[in-house]
């Protein structure tokens, strides 16, 4: 290869499954006359980050699956060097692509005892395997950022929690489960995104703390991870004063972040990517097309993720770079690609999804994390109830045909209800027998996992729980983000808490049999909840 082409291989662009005919052939174009080295897969143009400007509503595909396997054989003839095919999906396909199996957020597997270590190995194998049915070899996950900030707009429920030999313990299992199937893992945000409270998607985060303060927290997973031998490292886009000069430039942009600490004092000698360049706390900076993918690549970067300006990148890259830093960061991206077998003739086994071993696998998952926060004899409060017919199963945000409510009423006399809006609540059929009620076993299904708008939790709900802890015996069963406790109001009041994480059917069904037979749930809360 010459240095262009060689360079050409630092840029993975996005591309989107449910795109137009001639936006797929304008990449084609892209692979055979600029040979870039891999491309970043997302669902649609308006489910990427730069929807935050458009606000263009998703348009969902059933058929994105097949149309994604489609599109990457496209693409792979196109190029003359195979291409590395990246996606973001730290729980599972389903976080890009609809119908395939979706496994659970980080932070609730950050809710299993160590002793069940295991299980995040093993969604690690299995979303490997549900990625190289696609064609997909390489997933920019997991995280291995602390998330010690509540407030945090972004990491949260992606962290696996606030403990740092946890996460690093867990991601460091996910990896090898990826690793197991010949998949590449990432660990995200180096070096730290957990303790931020802006969303880097829209501004710049900044972290305060010095060098002797992250050694010690943040970068702990990065460097076990290190020592591990973690295939790529992605550098966040965040701002370290402490660790640059005292400046407030994106670690994406920072040599003495990503050279000096990472490189050099931490000795990381894997393959190192960029946060999507397309971020807007990085994607203004530069009025120069070009200028922005140098910047990135002058760092320390060896991968441009989502750059929109490859060709003017790769002129300001081989004009400016030396050769021999140029040959370091492509040998590198080659030992990966050789790694998955990429460089390989041999022919790859036609797979299929397996949503049968991904139900079984959340079903174990859920037997070991969902956790009890409160229990007043809360067993025996629902049998009385029950027995003088003053029990109710109350679902909001989810129709009365729910497993969780199906499975109580079906085994104990109870009244179901439900509240699918707030909007509903006035003249449900809830308020007007909630008089004849005693006891109200909630089933809380949160819209949102993010803590934006609290949670999209409407404020009729809110005031509805607050009334229903002042005045029943409740007993709160939250599927869902667990950080959405902090904004429930007289939640102290409830008789009994049960955090139970998703909102999946296996999940529901483990907590409501949990419930019937008053056993015990082995999980803990792997972040701190305040006010409960």
């Amino acid at each position: 290869m010459t240095l262009e082409q060689k360079t050409g291989q630092f840029f993975f662009p996005a591309v989107f499954i449910n795109d137009t005919e001639e936006n797929i052939q304008a990449t084609e174009k892209l692979i055979r006359e600029l040979h870039i080295g891999g491309l970043t897969f997302f669902h649609s143009r308006a489910s990427a980050a730069t929807n935050y400007e458009s606000k263009k509503p998703i348009v969902y595909n059933d058929n994105s699956y097949e149309r994604l396997k489609a599109l990457i054989i496209r693409y792979q003839k196109s190029a003359s060097t195979p291409l590395l095919m990246s996606i973001d999906a730290e729980w599972g396909l389903a976080m890009r692509v609809e119908k395939t199996p979706q496994y659970p957020y980080a932070i609730t597997l950050g809710a299993l005892p160590e002793t069940q270590a295991h299980l995040a190995y093993e969604v690690g194998k299995q979303i490997g395997l549900d990625l190289k049915s696609a064609g997909i070899h390489y997933n920019l996950a997991p995280l291995a950022d602390i998330n010690n900030n509540p407030n945090n707009p972004v990491i949260g429920y992606r962290s696996f929690g606030e403990n740092k030999e946890k996460v690093a313990r867990f991601a460091l299992e996910y990896l090898k489960g990826l690793n197991e199937i010949g998949v590449l893992g990432c660990l995200k945000h180096f070096p730290g995104h957990g303790n931020t409270s802006v969303d880097s998607h829209l501004g710049l985060p900044i972290l305060e703390q010095n060098l002797i303060e992250l050694l010690d927290n943040e970068l702990y997973p990065f460097i076990e991870g290190i020592k591990n031998n973690v295939d790529s490292i992605m550098i966040g886009h965040l701002a370290v004063p402490a660790l640059n000069e005292g400046k407030s430039t994106s670690a994406t942009l920072s040599k003495p972040i990503i050279e000096d600490l990472l490189r050099n004092q931490l000795q990381y000698k894997g393959l190192v990517i960029s946060d999507a360049l397309n971020m807007h706390s990085v994607s203004k900076l530069y009025a120069t097309k070009g200028e922005l993918e140098w910047e990135a690549f002058n760092a320390g970067n060896d991968v441009l993720c989502f750059a929109e300006n490859v060709l003017e990148g790769i002129q300001a890259i081989t004009k400016k770079a030396s050769s021999e830093r140029i040959n370091a960061s492509y040998n590198r991206i080659m030992a990966c690609k050789k790694k998955v077998g990429l460089l390989d003739t041999k022919i790859i086994t036609e797979r299929s999804l397996d949503f049968e071993t991904a139900s079984q696998l959340n079903k174990k998952i859920a037997q070991s994390c969902i956790t009890t926060i409160k229990d007043n004899n809360n067993y025996q409060l629902i049998l009385e109830a029950s027995s003088n017919e003053k029990l109710a199963v109350l679902s909001i945000y989810k129709s009365i045909e729910n497993v969780f409510s199906t499975i109580i009423t079906c085994t104990l006399p109870a009244q179901s209800f439900s509240l699918e809006n707030g909007a509903a609540i006035e003249n449900s059929d809830f308020i007007k027998k909630i008089s004849t009620l005693d006891t109200i076993i909630i089933a809380l299904f949160v819209p949102k996992a993010k803590p934006m708008q609290k949670f999209e939790l409407e404020e009729t709900v809110l005031e509805t729980l607050k009334n229903l802890f002042e005045t029943k015996k409740c007993i709160l069963y939250l599927f869902g983000n667990p950080y959405a406790l902090q904004v429930i109001p007289n939640l102290p009041l409830a008789e009994g808490i049960v955090q139970a994480y998703q909102d999946f059917d296996e999940f529901q069904e483990v907590a409501a049999q949990s419930l019937i037979n008053n056993t015990k749930n082995k999980g803990s809360l792997p972040v701190t909840i305040k006010g409960i």
